[in-house]
Formats: structure tokens, sequence, C-alpha cells
């Protein structure tokens, strides 16, 4: 009997020894967890500022979770972080959700789909609107999880000489960048530019050596701090024709490792930086345009009788034609909202 309760109190030191050994190794565990946080934005850009405040805010939590952030394109192009994301080698992105993976993403350039930032907030911000939910849906099947939108303004088209008939849909006698969507590509097109796809990393050099004579890329700050602090380009063209909008999205594969606090904190630290960024965008839009004409660029803005045309001309001839890459459910669902 007495080895009896020596074998069993011996056994009980053993599990809890065990068992304190095992959390202990989840402890570290948690703790070691390091995520990678890539993106596109440039250094010194507002959106890598704000992929630093996810890094901090999340740090901060003191959750078990450090993240390593990589902006500028260091891990790779939008369309190639978003293959290693689905993969599990990133872990969240910040980055414009290019369409190559799924034709069906094609609505994310959707020109004309909202006229001002009001309707960028209600609908591309809204992670219960039509648009998100699609988006959502897309991306479940990628194995990407949707965390947040950052609608930063409308691109316009950066030049370096002015357009002919540049408020009308005449010939411009202009070679523009155009990024790998089709339904741009007609655009442009049809608005009388010659359109060459090239990928966003390769823009500033091909603007600057004359291979094109502009791209449709970016807002007033992206061009400014981009284009104009470099003093490359010297026109802008502000069609408001398509919102300029980056995503923070994450690996399904990483969610799936968090656990419910860890989720919160990291859902919570992108949906602050969503709101701040878009409210800093929102604030600067027009400041940009200022410093943009005292680096000497001019500005070329339709007026509200060209841009309405404008608009109308694209939804009757343009979105028809994104039927057949979208669906007539998408386009109902976008166009009823």
């Amino acid at each position: 009997m007495l080895k009896s309760l020596k074998f069993g109190k011996v056994l009980a030191q053993v599990t809890l020894a065990g068992a304190l050994t095992m959390s202990a190794m989840s402890a570290a565990t948690a703790a070691d967890m390091r995520l990678k946080f890539a993106g596109t934005f440039p250094v010194d850009h507002p959106g890598t500022k704000m992929m630093e405040q996810i890094k901090a805010d999340i740090e901060a939590a003191d959750v078990g979770l450090k993240m390593s952030i990589f902006p500028a394109n260091q891990l790779g192009s939008g369309e190639a972080l978003m293959e290693d994301t689905i993969r599990g080698n990133i872990d969240f992105t910040a980055a414009f959700i290019y369409s190559h993976k799924d034709p069906r993403l094609e609505f994310l350039s959707m020109p004309f789909l909202v006229n001002n930032f009001d309707e960028m907030d209600s609908v591309m911000r809204n992670m219960d609107s039509p648009f998100n939910q699609i988006l959502q849906e897309r991306l479940n099947e990628l194995g990407l999880r949707l965390l947040a939108n950052n609608p930063e303004g409308f691109t316009g088209i950066v030049a370096s000489k002015k357009p002919e008939n540049w408020n009308t849909l005449g010939a411009k006698d202009m070679n523009i960048r155009v990024w790998s969507s089709n339904v741009i590509k007609s655009m442009v097109e049809g608005m009388g530019y010659q359109a060459t796809t090239m990928a966003w990393g390769d823009i500033f050099p091909a603007l600057q050596s004359g291979i094109v004579d502009g791209a449709i890329c970016c807002t007033k700050s992206a061009t400014y701090s981009i284009f104009a602090q470099s003093d490359v380009g010297n026109y802008y063209v502000q069609y408001n024709s398509v919102s300029e909008l980056t995503s923070y999205y994450a690996s399904e594969k990483t969610w799936a490792k968090l656990n419910d606090e860890q989720r919160a904190v990291v859902q919570a630290a992108f949906t602050k930086a969503s709101d701040d960024f878009f409210a800093y965008n929102r604030a600067n839009d027009a400041e940009f345009g200022k410093k943009l004409e005292e680096k000497g660029y001019e500005i070329l803005a339709l007026n509200d009788d060209e841009q309405a045309e404008m608009a109308a001309w694209v939804r009757e001839n343009i979105w028809p034609t994104m039927v057949e890459t979208v669906g007539q459910d998408t386009l109902d669902r976008l166009t009823a909202e």
C-alpha cells in the first residue's frame, strides 16, 4: 500500500512537471511567433508609416506576436506578394489586389464606381457593403482573409507632356502605362490613348527614359512623393475615374494559427490603420495638389459637365464589357448599391 502511494505521488509529480513543461513550451512558441508583413508602398510613403503603426500596435498588445515589415516591394510585386500570402510564406500584405489569380477580381478596377471620398468610405471601407462582401467571397476561395481596404483617392495620369484633347474622347497622341487590367486598358484606349501594360516597379524608369509618355497609376499624394520630388513628369490629368485602392489581407494559414485574443488584436490594429490612413488621404488630397503645382506640375481637371460626360460614356461602353469577366451577378450587386 505504501509503495502504491509513493508511486502515485511520483506519477503525479511527473505529470505536473510534464504539464508545466508543455505549458512553458506553448508560451515560448506563442512569444516567438513572428509575423511577416509585406507591402508595395515606397519607404517614405504614408502607407509604410501605417505598416509601422500596425507593427507597433500589435507588439504593444503583448499577446505573443512580433512583426517584421517589408515595404517597397522588398519581397516582390503586388502579384508576387499575393501568391506568397496564399502559400503562407507571407502572413500579411498591404497592396493592390490584382486579378491574375481570379479574373472576377477585375471588379476592383471598375471605373466610375464611386465619385467622391464619402462614397469611397461607404462602398469600399464598409466591411458589410456588397463591394466587400463580394471581395471576401473571392478571397476566401484563394485562402486569403480581407482585413481592411484603403481607398487613397482617385488615380490620375502622370504625364511628361500635355495630352491633346485631354478633356474629350479625342485622340491623345500619347502612349501611357496601364496595370494588368483589361477594363482599364479598354477605358484609356476608348478615351483616345495608346496603352502599354506595365508592372508598377517599371513605371518610374519607363517614364523617365521616355519609353512611355505617361502612366495611369497614382493619387496626387503618390505623384508628388514618387515623381515630382524626383523631377519626373510635368502634368497630372485628373479624371477621377478609378479609385486608388490598396487592401490589408492575411493568409488563412496564418489566421488559423492565431488564438482568439491574437486575432482580435490583429484586426483592431489593421482597422485603426485603415481609419487613420483614409483620414490622412482625405484631408491632404487638395494639399498635395498644391504641392504638385509648386513643383511645376500643371493639373488638368475636367469641369463638372466634362466629368459627367466621361463617366456616362464609361458606364455605357466599358461596364458592359466586364460581364464576361466578373459576371452579371457581381455587376448587379455593385450597381444596385
